[in-house]
């Protein structure tokens, strides 16, 4: 997601711009739902192969097979194509007129229906309960999912369970960054309050810049790499002491 938006903010904040075109919106309005929604379903998908690790180590190999995880891969893409290509045309049926300035950094449906000259009453139900479908079945997912890793590891919170919760914390800290704006901004009607864009900077902005960090902080050779290099620094900080 951060690739739809970032760019344009960065070129209007270097060209001290800030206009965007018709079909650019509509580009972004796609973009943003495409990605969006296919992080969702491969979040649940994360979440899924976690339940598999952890509930049923013997079974994995079988079960998360390369043909399984190729058809996860392509329902997870295949739902955001279709989402994105709903959420345009519902958008892009709209009239607009006025003045046509969005109260944001980039193109974002609650902020676009403010500026509809018609009754925006369906449209925005419309809009809810799509978002709906897509993030509900996704959110219960990862609930079911880890409500049964925790009730498998329930008694077993010695070293090898605190083994098997670590490997989950990444995806979690993910979750938690995504979902949480997402829900706030998009799983109620529109307003106009100066929080909505604090959270649309942390979805489609902090979290996309985090997501490689947060990852890679739970490699073990990512893990090795920082040892080292701590180790040399406190060398080199102890031999100039001396």
């Amino acid at each position: 997601m951060g690739s739809v938006a970032a760019p344009k903010l960065a070129t209007d904040l270097l060209n001290s711009g800030s206009t965007i075109s018709y079909r650019g919106c509509m580009a972004q309005i796609f973009g943003l739902h495409f990605f969006g929604s296919a992080e969702i379903f491969l979040l649940a998908v994360m979440a899924y192969d976690r339940y598999v690790a952890i509930c049923h180590p013997l079974r994995y190999t079988t079960i998360i097979n390369p043909q399984r995880c190729f058809s996860l891969l392509l329902l997870c893409w295949a739902g955001g194509l279709i989402h994105g290509i709903c959420q345009t045309v519902i958008m892009a049926q709209l009239p607009y007129c006025g003045a046509n300035v969005l109260d944001n950094f980039f193109c974002e449906i609650p902020q676009l229906i403010k500026l509809a000259c018609s009754d925006v009453y369906v449209a925005e139900m419309v809009i809810v309960v799509s978002d709906a479908v897509i993030t509900l079945p996704g959110f219960l997912t990862l609930l079911v999912s880890y409500a049964t890793i925790l009730a498998t590891l329930c008694g077993h919170f010695g070293k090898g369970g605190r083994k098997a919760l670590s490997t989950c914390s990444s995806h979690l800290t993910v979750v938690c960054l995504f979902y949480g704006p997402v829900i706030f901004v998009y799983m109620k009607p529109s307003s106009n309050s100066q929080v909505d864009k604090m959270a649309s900077v942390i979805y489609t902005v902090i979290t996309p810049a985090l997501n490689p960090l947060i990852y890679t902080l739970r490699n073990q050779e990512m893990k090795g790499a920082m040892g080292k290099m701590k180790q040399k620094f406190t060398r080199l900080f102890l031999d100039q002491r001396e």
